[in-house]
């Protein structure tokens, strides 16, 4: 069954237990998952990776079985969900979990695709599609940020704002971040402190050292973390810097293999890539198969989650992946 994303609200989740979320706009999706899934089932939610159920099956569907048995009203997320999940998603329907929902969370998912069909044409299934953001979304978000902050914005802001998102609404949120964190106790701000904060030289520095880790260039890493005086509080901007880009690079592949002319491919990109980053972004390319960019991507998340167990030491952490990943061979 397909529904819109405002639609999810009404889903009855006493009927609807196994949802499917895909599309590119991952802000929207985590915003979902957070505060319409996560905070209901707090300490009772189970994340996995499609790799490591695939890896072994028996262990997964002994998990969520036994944790059936145990306990009640669990939440269960696949991340990075392909085609090749489709007949475990099938399998988990037919063993009608009463007390478990499971959401299947995918990047861009094409009309052919099994897993999409399948969600689509089953009437006991759930299949929400979360498109880019446009003009209109991002522009309500930020007229509703500053509202609540009682706060009257130009337009020329707004526009400013929206372009620096470049259409990410994850990216708009880190930039209402820190937007909130100026305006304390302000009653008013204006186009050139909107500017200034938007292009703060941290960004510059964090865009520079993650381009120049992917585009291996181990000389210039190495001269960037001596100029650059990162503090732990950074460690997860670098990080999620990291996974934004590695993704973009994995989708540039993937759009590769229907079109082999690799400057078209970024020209039509969206979100648009600018023209004096093509040549860097195209050397990225060079360095990475579809295949290790999956790696990759699996890599920066298991470095988040050890940089959030392990904080004191977050630099080190980051640190060692960083020169990991400039060092490896990723063809």
């Amino acid at each position: 069954m397909i529904i819109k994303s405002y639609e999810i609200e009404k889903v009855n989740l006493n009927q609807k237990k196994i949802l499917l979320f895909y599309g590119d706009n991952e802000g929207y999706k985590d915003e979902i998952i957070n505060d319409k899934f996560k905070k209901k089932f707090e300490k009772k939610t189970y994340i996995y990776d499609e790799v490591e159920i695939l890896k072994n099956e028996k262990t997964f569907f002994d998990e969520i079985l036994s944790q059936s048995f145990f306990e009640k009203e669990k939440l269960i997320i696949i991340n990075r969900s392909t085609d090749k999940i489709a007949k475990i998603a099938e399998e988990i329907l037919d063993k009608n979990l009463s007390d478990v929902i499971i959401i299947f969370n995918s990047e861009r998912l094409e009309k052919k695709s099994k897993l999409r069909s399948l969600f689509e044409k089953n009437k006991d299934l759930t299949c929400c599609a979360f498109y880019p953001d446009d003009f209109r979304s991002l522009s309500i978000i930020i007229n509703n940020f500053f509202r609540d902050k009682k706060i009257s914005i130009s337009q020329e802001i707004l526009n400013t704002i929206i372009e620096k998102c470049n259409g990410s609404r994850q990216t708009l949120k880190n930039e209402l971040q820190k937007i909130e964190s100026y305006i304390f106790n302000k009653k008013k701000i204006d186009l050139d402190q909107i500017s200034k904060l938007t292009n703060s030289i941290e960004n510059i520095d964090v865009s520079q050292l993650v381009d120049t880790c992917l585009a291996k260039k181990q000389k210039k890493v190495v001269q960037i973390l001596n100029e650059n005086n990162f503090s732990k509080d950074e460690v997860i901007l670098i990080i999620r810097t990291f996974l934004i880009k590695a993704k973009r690079l994995l989708k540039i592949r993937l759009e590769l293999q229907n079109n082999k002319n690799i400057d078209n491919v970024l020209t039509s990109f969206k979100p648009p890539i600018f023209w004096k980053d093509k040549t860097l972004v195209k050397q990225q390319v060079q360095n990475y198969s579809s295949k290790s960019l999956e790696q990759l991507i699996i890599s920066i998340n298991n470095t988040e989650l050890l940089v959030k167990n392990n904080f004191d030491n977050s630099l080190n952490i980051l640190f060692d992946f960083i020169f990991q990943e400039t060092k490896a061979t990723s063809n």
